[in-house]
């Protein structure tokens, strides 16, 4: 049993700081995913293209926890739409909820974007002409 008391503290010190460099380890990984990803956009060229709205998608996030016994949570929506260009490429970008709502799926018109940021979307005159007025 000696032996016991002896190599529990090690193993339990052991196993901490491994779980702990690992939490670490990956929270610095995504930090450095996220700029990377950021910095990529950045530099790339901003295009104006034309494209039709092919479709539009949402994602539901619920973020959960307990602490003391009090339960909370929040949630958020993702906003999604995919863009097909001339060259017959689809792209799917994340927009906003406003842009969200003002899009539907046929669309046609000028599509701006620099990497995988969506800037903005320009319905084409004759696309406007053809939709069903709202009264």
């Amino acid at each position: 049993m000696p032996f016991l008391t002896s190599v529990m503290p090690t193993i339990f010190f052991v196993g901490f700081f491994l779980m702990f460099f690992a939490i670490f380890g990956i929270t610095i990984y995504s930090i450095i995913k996220g700029v990377a990803a950021k910095k990529r956009d950045d530099a790339a060229p901003v295009l104006d293209v034309w494209a039709r709205v092919t479709g539009k998608r949402t994602s539901d996030v619920r973020r959960r926890s307990t602490m003391n016994t009090a339960n909370y949570g929040y949630g958020y929506t993702e906003y999604y739409a995919t863009f097909q260009v001339a060259s017959g490429d689809r792209m799917e970008l994340a927009v906003s909820g406003e842009e969200y709502g003002l899009l539907r799926e046929g669309d046609e018109g000028t599509l701006r974007f620099q990497g995988k940021r969506f800037l903005c979307f320009a319905r084409s005159r004759e696309n406007i002409e053809k939709s069903p007025e709202i009264r």
